[in-house]
């Protein structure tokens, strides 16, 4: 506002403007489908960001000694890559200084560059394609481990552990469950004593697979692998069950929800699903990690799905790095970001050059009597 002429009245009217206090408001977005078949997934991550901010909140945390309010502010990218850097700008014009988000690769990677360029910090709690930390962003970190590792460690234990010496694998062609994929098979060929007998795709919004499958069970393949969200994998099982297919369904933690058996009914069966997810604590680490289940629980009553956890920790991290630099603003806090070293709720929280979680952790889970159960953590 300028006041050339007419100067005391314009003056005063200044004076009715509130004061703006730097650092009174720290927002943090995140960003995740909230509407679609994987809403119960980004619902998941909105959740855990949620009760981070409103912990932080009760517990009065300042940034540089001045209290601030810390504000959440969810967007919804539908899973969908142009939903995704529409939700990624709203954010960047609506003044976030740092992002939780996307959960779907598809979304991440297209959003990163967004938030590159605005010079805002983005902590993926789900996201496990390894192009989203090799583009060089420095904004751009993850609380999990990448497909590579994954991939890697799924085909290992298919091998080694499920003794798979056929191996069919399908995918539904998006950056996540491809790549999932992608990763999967050089993990069997690299371990050997496996062979991928089937290649076959589908789509994330598919629901008949029968054409598929019984070109599958030909193969009489004794690990089927699935490179995908639970949305798809639950139909999946029940065709697979429909068509005698016994073997073994292995996938990532797109699967790895509470809401499989809802999804997959009685072909869910015990010890069938075996899937990973990217991430996982042992000994003491196991108390923080279902104390936050037990207050997220009470909290929503209902129980988390998967990504919850990271999301929570995510917000955390970013509460830490700014409090460390003294600042909410990007700039400022963006170092001390990269160089942060704290215990979350899903372990040791530590970045490598390229943003990637150093020392990642993945933890294998199966299903019995409709309950998701641990099987180990693996490093």
């Amino acid at each position: 506002m300028r006041c050339p002429v007419a100067v005391l009245p314009c003056l005063l009217a200044l004076s009715a403007i509130p004061a703006v206090h730097a650092q009174s408001t720290v927002k943090i977005g995140t960003v995740s489908p909230l509407s679609g078949s994987g809403a119960h997934q980004g619902k998941d991550i909105e959740n855990g960001a949620r009760m981070a901010v409103e912990e932080l909140n009760a517990k009065g945390a300042a940034i540089g000694g001045k209290k601030v309010t810390w504000v959440l502010q969810p967007e919804d990218d539908g899973a969908d890559p142009k939903m995704g850097t529409a939700a990624a700008q709203k954010l960047v014009d609506a003044g976030a200084v740092a992002v939780v988000g996307h959960l779907n690769s598809g979304t991440t990677v297209p959003a990163s560059k967004i938030y590159q360029s605005a010079g805002i910090p983005q902590i993926s709690p789900a996201a496990t394609t390894p192009l989203y930390t090799q583009q060089g962003y420095k904004t751009a970190f993850r609380v999990v481990a990448n497909d590579a590792l994954v991939g890697r460690t799924l085909a290992t234990y298919s091998i080694k552990t499920l003794h798979a010496k056929q191996i069919a694998v399908i995918d539904d062609r998006t950056a996540f469950g491809q790549g999932l994929a992608d990763e999967f098979v050089k993990g069997v060929k690299a371990a050997g004593g496996a062979e991928v007998v089937s290649r076959q795709f589908t789509t994330d919004k598919a629901t008949d697979f029968n054409a598929i499958l019984t070109q599958i069970r030909a193969r009489k393949p004794d690990v089927v692998f699935y490179g995908g969200m639970d949305a798809v994998a639950g139909p999946l099982l029940k065709q697979m069950k429909a068509l005698g297919l016994g073997a073994r369904l292995v996938s990532g933690d797109g699967i790895c929800s509470e809401k499989l058996p809802q999804l997959a009914g009685d072909a869910l069966g015990d010890d069938k699903v075996i899937c990973a997810v990217a991430g996982g604590v042992t000994g003491p680490e196991e108390a923080a990690a279902n104390a936050f289940e037990a207050r997220y629980r009470q909290r929503y009553k209902m129980p988390l799905q998967t990504y919850a956890p990271y999301a929570y920790d995510a917000v955390m991290v970013f509460a830490a790095a700014m409090q460390k630099a003294g600042s909410s603003q990007p700039a400022k806090f963006l170092p001390a970001l990269a160089a942060i070293q704290h215990q979350g709720v899903t372990g040791a929280i530590a970045f490598d050059a390229k943003g990637d979680l150093r020392n990642a952790a993945m933890t294998l889970y199966t299903y019995r009597q409709g309950k998701k159960v641990k099987l180990q953590v693996l490093r």
